[in-house]
């Protein structure tokens, strides 16, 4: 397990830096998709770069955190929620990709989701063999899950409040 745990963090940060980098241009200049796929970019109302970096800096500590603590501390526990957000880490890849096929166009995230796709689920297969599937490893892996999914919804509310905050929208 050892060998592919720091990966986790350097393929979330390899991916967000695409996004990071892309998602300001891509929406000043797609500005008709907020109205043709309101569901898909709900999420980018009063979107502002320094907010999508604080909530990309935000998601990032569980991440790195967890991944630290596994790799440091090795044991069933700590690998068990490793590999939940490893696998929710590739189910965003998978999101990013069925965005792009979904609105025919590509979007900041395209690129580092098909590059990481691969050795992401290489990396959960290989796991999987490696650690001991027990009721324990069973009941943490959708815990980890269901956290991150709760974690990027907090996340997305950190950066619309900073936007609006930046843009003026509510007072500090």
């Amino acid at each position: 397990m050892k060998d592919y745990i720091l990966l986790l963090p350097i393929l979330f940060i390899f991916h967000d830096m695409e996004e990071i980098i892309g998602f300001g241009y891509f929406f000043r200049n797609n500005k008709q998709l907020f109205e043709r796929f309101p569901k898909i970019t709900a999420a980018y109302k009063d979107f502002s770069a320094e907010g999508f970096a604080l909530a990309v800096y935000e998601e990032f500590i569980p991440f790195f955190g967890i991944s630290l603590l596994a790799f440091f501390f090795p044991c069933k526990v700590l690998n068990a929620l490793w590999l939940g957000l490893m696998i929710s880490l590739t189910a965003h890849f998978l999101v990013h990709i069925g965005q792009s096929i979904y609105i025919r166009k590509y979007i900041p995230s395209l690129i580092t989701s098909l590059i990481c796709l691969p050795p992401s689920v290489i990396i959960i297969i290989k796991s999987l063999s490696i650690i001991n599937i027990d009721l324990v490893t069973v009941i943490l892996i959708p815990v980890a899950i269901i956290g991150m999914i709760i974690n990027l919804k907090f996340a997305h509310s950190l950066m619309h409040k900073y936007g609006q905050k930046l843009s003026g929208k509510i007072e500090s």
